[in-house]
């Protein structure tokens, strides 16, 4: 019994497999979906001429990026890479956000704890006295409401006979 040796792309492709395949090294025989995707997208014919065209320490990175484009393309078919760069680029505006949302109130608390305590009574005057204002305006508007309430007598006023 022959044990195959053939990579994933000449697995895909029914073809045997040379010992100078380029496609060998960066599609294993063991991981056939990360060849089909890239396949889906780019072509066999495509994804050799890149690999061969690449000088030979850059072919790792570049099917690596042709397997995780063909990825992001077959999840989302009509944004791909740019709608997964717009959705990270989201999240990192709103981490920015919470981050400054987080420092603005760690601020506000430490100015807080460093007022005098004299300041902090004063406050505390001034809020009573708009309570007491607030309490006298409430009273004047009651007192306002009742007087406006009662009814009209016109024998009280000059201009009518």
């Amino acid at each position: 019994m022959k044990k195959s040796t053939r990579c994933a792309g000449c697995k895909y492709l029914r073809r045997r497999c040379p010992p100078d395949c380029v496609l060998k090294p960066y599609f294993p025989s063991t991981n056939p979906q990360r060849f089909s995707f890239a396949h889906k997208v780019y072509g066999a014919s495509n994804i050799t001429r890149i690999l061969t065209r690449l000088q030979e320490h850059l072919r790792a990175k570049a099917a690596d990026s042709m397997c995780y484009e063909a990825n992001i393309r077959v999840k989302d078919p009509v944004y791909g890479c740019v709608g997964e760069i717009n959705r990270l680029q989201q999240q990192i505006i709103q981490g920015q956000n919470e981050i400054k949302r987080i420092k603005d109130e760690m601020a506000f608390q430490n100015a807080l704890r460093q007022q005098p305590l004299q300041y902090q009574q004063q406050m505390v005057q001034a809020n009573v006295k708009d309570e007491a204002f607030s309490y006298a305006s409430s009273i004047e508007q009651q007192l306002n409401l009742s007087i406006s309430q009662q009814p009209f007598d016109a024998s009280t006023f000059a201009c009518f006979p």
